[in-house]
């Protein structure tokens, strides 16, 4: 996915609690299941206790700016009922996840104006039963309302038990 051609602009200077923008992207990018639902949330680090919400985004993955800590998107710990899982693409590219010595540009998105620090924005497709079918995952720029959606419809695949 090339990061630098998907950005629009959502409401500059919107309060970093409620970014609905985004929120909207990720809700109608996610395919929902028939007989299931879809749950949209923007992400904040539970790890920091203060409730952390910007991230840096890194080879398909988001880390909270306070602690580090990953997201768990391309694992499954974003959603801690669920079992672990791996992603795979639906209609479009993952971002590149690829292990190596260091970060490539393309690893590393940037909104239009430079910016690597952004609110996440999570929508989960469940099945009737809750097990987690896709995922979406948006980026906002809490700077300059840029946003991007850096997973699009990824359909969860469960690891074997």
């Amino acid at each position: 996915m090339d990061h630098g051609t998907v950005w629009t602009y959502g409401a500059v200077g919107a309060p970093a609690a409620g970014p609905e923008d985004v929120l909207r992207r990720v809700r109608g990018a996610v395919r929902g299941e028939p007989g299931g639902r879809v749950e949209t949330w923007v992400a904040e680090c539970t790890m920091c206790g203060a409730g952390e919400d910007e991230f840096e985004v890194a080879k398909g993955e988001c880390f909270c700016v306070g602690c580090c800590i990953p997201l768990g998107i391309t694992d499954g710990d974003v959603c801690p009922t669920a079992r672990r899982w791996r992603l795979e693409p639906s209609d479009a590219p993952l971002p590149p996840s690829s292990p190596g010595p260091g970060f490539e540009p393309p690893d590393l998105p940037r909104c239009p104006a430079g910016h690597d620090v952004f609110q996440v924005a999570i929508a989960l497709s469940f099945t009737g039963e809750g097990e987690v079918r896709g995922i979406s995952v948006g980026l906002r720029c809490p700077v300059d309302g840029a946003l991007c959606l850096y997973v699009d419809d990824a359909r969860v695949v469960p690891y074997a038990a």
